[in-house]
């Protein structure tokens, strides 16, 4: 896989998914497994907002794509994206006047810009960061982000903080069956999803992200889930059709929950598989 070459944006729109981290309780297993799975390469940086001051930056052919840290003590492992902002002051500032709560930040990140940790007013969490004029993050390639969704027992609270907050319009993509899912769009373009989760969640699962990888077509989903097993991972989720594309659900080595999907498979019938809870061990 060869990287775009294109210039890196120097200003991201408010709103748009700028990076993927993990943090996960061992680095160097993480590290094994996903340049096993994606041919990432790892460089370490210095970060004062991790346990141990290390972050890891994922690049592939020189681009960055991905971040790895290692979880705090009472930290679960997991995946999730960071959405841009303007500012990440006034980031804080919104978010509390839409209800939300402000975790940890804004904190500045050596050349990196700022972060800020949040919940929404139900309790979904989100990472904001203001990123700097050298910012890079490729995706939308084969083994770099495709895709996140953010998993929630409260649809309607969660549209009504991120859409305001980030002036996103939303669009229901679910069926007819009682599926609620909704794209929430840019410029009439989808950026995020929000699934609101049914029955195959127990009530006490926590809301979370799930952070989709593309795949290459020439691999397959199915290839890539048989990999991520003979690398120590697991397959949560056994590959299925949908109108997005061909998905699987995997767990790396240390727990961190994923997903892959080859947007060149695709059926034309939402249905959202019954599965068990990815994050209930």
């Amino acid at each position: 896989m060869t990287a775009d070459p294109r210039a890196t944006q120097s200003i991201l729109p408010s709103g748009m998914p700028c990076w993927v981290e993990l943090a996960t309780p061992d680095e160097i297993a993480a590290q094994r497994f996903y340049t096993g799975l994606f041919g990432w390469n790892f460089h370490p940086h210095r970060d004062p907002a991790t346990p141990n001051g290390r972050y890891l930056i994922a690049s592939i052919a020189g681009r960055d794509v991905a971040g790895v840290y290692r979880a705090g003590s009472r930290q679960p492992s997991l995946w999730t994206v960071n959405i841009a902002v303007h500012s990440a002051a006034h980031a804080a500032e919104w978010t509390e006047h839409l209800g939300g709560t402000v975790i940890l930040g804004p904190i500045a990140i050596p050349e990196r810009g700022s972060i800020l940790h949040v919940t929404d007013p139900a309790g979904a969490p989100a990472v904001f960061w203001q990123p700097t004029s050298t910012w890079d993050f490729v995706s939308g390639f084969p083994n770099t982000f495709a895709s996140a969704d953010l998993n929630t027992h409260h649809g309607e609270a969660a549209d009504s903080f991120f859409c305001r907050l980030f002036n996103y319009s939303s669009r229901q993509i679910g069926d007819s069956r009682g599926v609620d899912y909704v794209e929430w769009l840019l410029d009439q373009q989808p950026v995020l999803y929000r699934y609101t989760m049914g029955r195959e969640y127990p009530p006490e699962t926590l809301p979370h992200w799930m952070v989709y990888f593309e795949v290459d077509p020439d691999r397959g989903t199915d290839a890539t889930a048989g990999h991520a097993i003979m690398l120590g991972g697991r397959v949560i989720v056994e590959p299925y059709d949908s109108p997005l594309g061909r998905i699987a659900v995997i767990a790396d080595p240390g727990g961190g929950v994923f997903s892959v999907i080859d947007r060149t498979v695709v059926v034309e019938d939402f249905g959202r598989a019954e599965v068990d809870d990815p994050y209930d061990d």
